[in-house]
């Protein structure tokens, strides 16, 4: 009998951790991932590198001009998936990106435009400028950075040199380019002005001084990505990068 009672026991508990085990496999709390990509950088090569792995796009694992992709994983709760982005030859981590299980859909689209210098989480498509007329279209990635504005946007208006007024922008922000806005082209040497408000006012964005910005146009698109920079111990804005010339 005691033989018996011996095999019983351990069958019993053999198929008692047999189920537990099994139970902690089926119990595992998991979401499908999946990461859009649209970017662009030139001139750098860069590499993408999922959870330190380089990222393979069309048989290449570094890119340059436009980078288009689409991941597919799985995350466990608790789980971080980290995607970098590098620049190929000099191995600097430019972006990271820190997806977990509870924002893994904050992650379904990346865009990123990458040039020397400045790296925009955005996609930008030059517009269409019909023949004689120029068109402008603004971002503003570091505001605040410098001038310590808690503004998300700007009010914009562009003007001759003669103090016309040539459009106007409502919003100005961080993360995507404003609306195109055209006019008629006059000049191939005559710079605009862009001066910068709150949003809704006639009053510079940050401190008591007009913030006015000199810009180069051209004819067609003029795509402008506005910087808070330091010159000569004081912050100013400049406008000297038009993504347009790289597309």
């Amino acid at each position: 009998m005691n033989k018996i009672f011996v095999l019983l026991l351990f069958f019993t508990l053999l198929f008692s951790c047999t189920d537990s085990n099994t139970m902690e496999l089926y119990d595992k709390v998991q979401k499908p991932g999946e990461v859009n990509i649209k970017g662009f950088s030139k001139p750098d090569v860069l590499q993408l590198r999922f959870n330190g792995e380089p990222v393979s796009i069309d048989g290449k694992t570094s890119y340059t001009n436009k980078i288009e992709t689409q991941l597919q994983f799985v995350l466990d709760q608790g789980e971080t998936n980290t995607l970098s982005v590098y620049n190929n030859e000099t191995g600097t981590e430019i972006a990271k990106y820190s997806i977990t299980y509870d924002h893994i859909d904050d992650f379904k689209t990346l865009n990123f435009f990458n040039l020397p210098g400045i790296y925009l989480q955005t996609y930008a498509v030059k517009p269409q400028v019909n023949l004689g007329k120029v068109g402008f279209e603004f971002i503003f990635p570091n505001l605040g950075e410098l001038s310590g504005t808690s503004s998300k946007n700007v009010k914009g208006i562009l003007k001759r040199d003669n103090g016309a007024v040539l459009a106007e922008f409502d919003n100005i922000g961080k993360d995507n380019f404003t609306a195109l806005k055209t006019y008629n082209f006059y000049s191939s040497t005559a710079p605009v002005y862009l001066e910068l408000y709150k949003p809704g006012t006639t009053e510079p964005y940050a401190g008591s001084k007009m913030i006015q910005v000199k810009i180069k146009q051209h004819t067609g698109a003029n795509m402008i990505v506005l910087q808070e920079k330091m010159e000569n111990g004081e912050w100013t804005v400049k406008g000297d990068i038009d993504v347009a010339e790289y597309l």
